[in-house]
């Protein structure tokens, strides 16, 4: 998934060759919903990881915790994957590689450290 990151930003590149004056408030609302998706992403985690994570230090055999662990997992690298995308749309809307770069290393970070963790039980 962290090279897909990488793969959008090359693309991006390919495809969004020419830098076009792009409305500034197309921007800003990319970048507003970047803030948001980053909020979502600690918000996914902190219900659905953390919590069933705990669940399963006291219970590791429950089924249900662990549907919601590995989904919760899910979310968040599909929430991060969305966080690259946006920043690959502005590349192919005309904005720059600056522009678009905040996107691709925010879901590349985001990725790499919410790498996935067995929950230990104590």
């Amino acid at each position: 998934m962290l090279g897909s990151i990488l793969v959008y930003a090359a693309a991006g590149e390919c495809v969004g060759i020419r830098v076009r004056s792009v409305d500034p408030s197309l921007n800003y609302v990319f970048t507003t919903a970047g803030v948001a998706l980053v909020g979502l992403v600690f918000v996914v985690r902190r219900t659905l990881v953390f919590r069933s994570a705990e669940s399963l230090r006291a219970n590791p055999d429950d089924a249900v915790s662990l549907r919601h662990w590995r989904s919760g997992y899910i979310a968040t690298y599909a929430l991060c994957e969305v966080l690259a995308l946006l920043g690959f749309i502005l590349r192919c809307l005309g904005c720059s590689f600056q522009q678009s770069l905040p996107f691709y290393v925010g879901g590349f970070v985001l990725l790499f450290f919410f790498g996935p963790r067995k929950p230990v039980s104590s």
